[in-house]
């Protein structure tokens, strides 16, 4: 047997690469074999997804005072599924179960319907989904779940409101929204709290003397017992949030119309949707100026604004209309921002909340562009303001404290028993 000088045996050698050349003919053929397979399994795959029927899932409410919390609410209720049907119960429903709502069908309707994440509403549904209301959400909705946040309801009668659907094994449970509720708007417009403002970047907080009455002036000692109508907010504003509420926002190309209003968007209504969607329609971009809490304070005075600056960001940012939002704008629109951020249009409705005249803020915010030609006035189809849902909130005084008092007894209970549930 032949040799080499180093000792090695040539026909081993030979023997060694053959197995070599081999073994790469056999990958080859076999990286062949399985990238075509796994290739037809993705093409089946994708097939499958196109053809799988959508998971749709319904989700009910009075949602009366809609704000962030409503709106994060169908934001999970969309994750567990392709399409999200909302239901909303009729004036007359929600007197005979909670009493009369602040906001009527008609208002509670285009709030709901503005909000980005819901497919379908559907109008007059009863508060308690029975076996009778299921069997028709499954037949003419094709209906897969019912969501609902993990704090309990009760009908009018004191039953499960979604005991019929927890029997038949379609429920599905969202973690709620802590820190906010219609509720705690409702105690903060009676008792005119101002512990839910945020500073601004000077460290300013203090109310303008000129325009800041006692709360209790202004709604003639609308309660008497703060503890049981306050609530100190738990709100824990975050980055997840932000970016969970941004989902689907853009950046404008260079070509884009970019449209410009700002303001105080305070319990974000459907006065303030109604003109945003009016502003959209005037380009292609809408840009959202949202005032800091200090700036609308020493604007409206009194304990205005009523949502602090985060929790009216989420509000805004949850409107279908709305591509971006700055937060904590300038009272006043400059040359320098108009370049800045390429804004062809600055709009404002010709509506405006009633306010208190501050010396800070006689100079008009809208000068600049109205010197440059590009302001516009946006005729409001609304006369609703967040005066006007006060005198409303004042109006069924009573009514509505009863109901408060009920709900702080629900919330303590909700807080005593609660458990972790993993939001989506």
């Amino acid at each position: 047997m032949e040799r080499s000088k180093d000792g090695f045996d040539s026909s081993f050698l030979y023997y060694i690469f053959d197995v070599l050349f081999a073994s790469r003919a056999v990958y080859g053929i076999l990286k062949a074999y399985f990238a075509g397979k796994f290739e037809r399994l993705r093409i089946q795959e994708e097939q499958r997804r196109q053809h799988r029927k959508p998971v749709k899932v319904y989700m009910d409410g009075c949602f009366d005072m809609m704000h962030f919390g409503h709106a994060n609410a169908l934001r999970q209720a969309k994750a567990l599924g392709d399409y999200l049907v909302v239901g909303l119960c009729s004036d007359e429903e929600i007197i005979r179960h909670k009493g009369p709502p602040v906001m009527n069908e008609k208002e509670r309707y285009k709030a709901v319907a503005s909000v980005k994440w819901v497919d379908e509403v559907i109008f007059g549904v009863p508060y308690e989904v029975t076996a009778e209301f299921l069997d028709r959400l499954i037949r003419e909705y094709q209906i897969d779940y019912i969501v609902h946040g993990d704090d309990a309801c009760y009908s009018a009668n004191g039953q499960d409101a979604y005991y019929a659907v927890k029997k038949a094994g379609r429920f599905k449970t969202i973690k709620r929204t802590e820190g906010v509720s219609s509720t705690d708007l409702v105690g903060r417009m009676l008792l005119c709290t101002r512990d839910h403002h945020i500073e601004n970047i000077n460290g300013e907080h203090k109310v303008n003397e000129t325009t800041g009455k006692s709360s209790r002036d202004f709604f003639t000692e609308e309660a008497d017992d703060e503890t049981s109508l306050s609530k100190s907010s738990t709100f824990l504003p975050t980055t997840r949030r932000l970016i969970q509420f941004a989902q689907g926002g853009r950046t404008p190309k260079p070509e884009d119309k970019v449209v410009y209003i700002d303001g105080a968007f305070d319990m974000f209504h459907s006065g303030h949707i109604e003109t945003l969607k009016a502003a959209k329609e005037l380009g292609d971009f809408l840009l959202v100026g949202i005032h800091d809490d200090y700036t609308v304070n020493k604007h409206k005075g009194r304990n205005f604004p009523i949502m602090n600056l985060h929790e009216r960001t989420l509000s805004v940012l949850s409107c279908r209309y709305v591509d971006e939002v700055i937060i904590g704008a300038p009272w006043a629109v400059t040359e320098d921002m108009i370049k800045t951020m390429n804004i062809s249009i600055v709009c404002h409705g010709t509506h405006w909340d009633e306010h208190s005249t501050s010396d800070g803020f006689k100079v008009d915010p809208y000068a600049v562009p109205k010197k440059m030609g590009i302001y516009k006035e946006i005729p409001s189809s609304s006369k609703l303001s967040v005066m006007e849902i006060i005198e409303r909130i004042v109006k069924n005084r009573e009514q509505f404290i009863t109901r408060q008092l009920k709900k702080q007894a629900q919330e303590q209970q909700y807080l005593e028993t609660k458990h972790f549930v993993q939001e989506l």
